[in-house]
């Protein structure tokens, strides 16, 4: 626990793109990320857990990611899980899971607009009964926008799969619309609907919903669910988590 409690600390999730005078919108349990980056004096910091389950697979994470901001238009995350159990039908596996990494580039075209790109792989740092053991390739374009206090977040992913399951195709697709939204001082909600398709594999659908308390401008402590639309997707998952900002030190 104590190595967990170092990569915490050294973490972050992606947070919607607010002011001083809106609550912060965790993205960690969310498919998708906003356009926008932290601004770069500060590092945001994401710790949390989640526990889902599909038919008889139960599985419980500790999820955690690092943003850190270079510029208004560069950045990385560094995400994974320090620690995930699983059981399926009378199997059980625990251990760190896989680990992601995340280049990132925001185009602002105004203080409402933006594009982003995130070009991400996955290390897969998890034994292989809890991950595929390969790694994995991602391509994710974004569109944000706001709409007043309302935000809204569009990402279409292209996804190369390391691990190839007999009659599916290699590429994945995946899609997530979000809208977030302040509320009051204090409280902030996010709904988010997404999904992927693969040739040869049942394609998926979620809808999920978070809220969010920001206890200050630098610490917003979130909580969710999301339910699976189709039976290839997990029936119901939990979550919550911390988001915080730390001064940059670059």
């Amino acid at each position: 626990m104590k190595t967990f409690a170092i990569l915490l600390i050294a973490a972050n999730c992606t947070a919607a793109h607010a002011d001083d005078s809106a609550a912060t919108i965790p993205y960690r349990a969310a498919v998708s990320s906003s356009a926008q980056l932290p601004e770069p004096d500060q590092i945001e910091i994401e710790m949390g857990a989640i526990s889902s389950r599909t038919n008889e697979l139960r599985r419980n994470g500790l999820p955690y990611q690092l943003t850190i901001p270079f510029s208004d238009e560069w950045g990385v995350m560094l995400g994974g899980e320090a620690y995930v159990s699983e059981r399926n039908a009378g199997s059980r596996a625990h251990g760190a899971g896989d680990t992601h990494f995340t280049l990132k580039r925001a185009f602002l075209i105004d203080n409402a607009t933006a594009f982003g790109l995130e070009l991400s792989t996955k290390i897969p740092t998890a034994k292989d009964s809890i991950g595929s053991g390969k790694e994995d390739y991602a391509l994710n374009g974004i569109f944000s926008q706001d709409f007043g206090d309302l935000h809204m977040d569009l990402n279409l992913i292209s996804t190369r799969m390391g691990a190839l399951i007999a009659g599916t195709s290699r590429m994945q697709t995946g899609w997530a619309a979000a809208l977030s939204s302040p509320i009051t001082e204090k409280w902030g909600a996010l709904v988010e609907v997404s999904g992927t398709r693969q040739n040869g594999a049942p394609s998926t659908a979620e809808v999920l919903t978070t809220m969010a308390y920001r206890l200050n401008k630098r610490m917003t402590f979130d909580f969710g669910v999301a339910k699976g639309l189709n039976k290839a997707s997990p029936n119901w998952s939990v979550f919550t988590g911390i988001v915080m900002s730390v001064a940059n030190p670059w």
